[in-house]
């Protein structure tokens, strides 16, 4: 794939979505958990939540996707899918790729990083890194804590420190990420193209990609083989 040192992001989100990213705009900053009116505890927001493509999502890219969301707010959001490989890339190849580990190293490296997966996150910006790690390891300035159980960095320091084995314990890799602008996302599960219910780590570091999808519906309570073309959303 050609990806080059400097086109990995040295800030956490980007404010320019760069092609690809059929037509959706600038990403807002994380929601900071807004509550509705009624006191419930329901959040406004839904940064730290999975969503999962309906049977009749339109748009191939995001058919059977698992979508981890980084930031929901006002201003739009922004995700990264965790169900979908990236086309003939692996961990061991992409250190080599950025100079972090040498040809050589490449087959010493421990079989947890060798086999972590690197996933295609979305149409916008295809060639910066996103990684979704466990909160045991943080960078300063650099790791923004989602979720309870989950962090996103995107600088190469961390990559470094996965070649090292100083990285977190769990973590996968992902290139690119999609973005919705104002509006649209929930514009989108109303017309019932996506499912949203609260993120399970285990399911999001699993290496187990092909099952993601039936598992998260599971997780939602809903039989895959029975989900309906029109059913409502969660």
């Amino acid at each position: 794939m050609g990806l080059m040192r400097s086109r990995f992001p040295q800030d956490l989100l980007s404010q320019d979505p760069g092609p690809g990213g059929q037509g959706r705009g600038p990403v807002g900053a994380p929601g900071a958990g807004e509550r509705d009116g009624s006191g419930r505890g329901m959040p406004s927001y839904l940064d730290g939540q999975l969503l999962v493509a309906m049977p009749g999502m339109a748009d191939e890219r995001f058919s059977r996707s698992v979508i981890y969301l980084c930031a929901h707010s006002a201003e739009g959001a922004m995700g990264i899918i965790v169900n979908k490989p990236a086309a003939d890339l692996n961990m061991p190849d992409l250190l080599v790729q950025l100079d972090i580990i040498g040809e050589d190293d490449a087959i010493r490296l421990p079989s947890r990083i060798g086999h972590m997966p690197v996933l295609m996150g979305g149409p916008v910006e295809a060639s910066r890194g996103f990684v979704l790690h466990s909160p045991d390891f943080h960078i300063d300035q650099s790791t923004l804590l989602i979720d309870d159980g989950i962090c996103l960095t995107a600088t190469i320091e961390i990559l470094r420190a996965i070649a090292a084995g100083k990285g977190p314990a769990s973590a996968v890799l992902a290139l690119g990420y999609a973005g919705w602008q104002a509006g649209q996302l929930e514009s989108e599960i109303q017309a019932n193209g996506w499912l949203h219910c609260p993120a399970d780590p285990e399911l999001i570091f699993n290496t187990a990609l092909e099952t993601k999808y039936d598992r998260a519906l599971r997780g939602i309570g809903i039989e895959p083989a029975m989900l309906s073309m029109t059913a409502g959303h969660a």
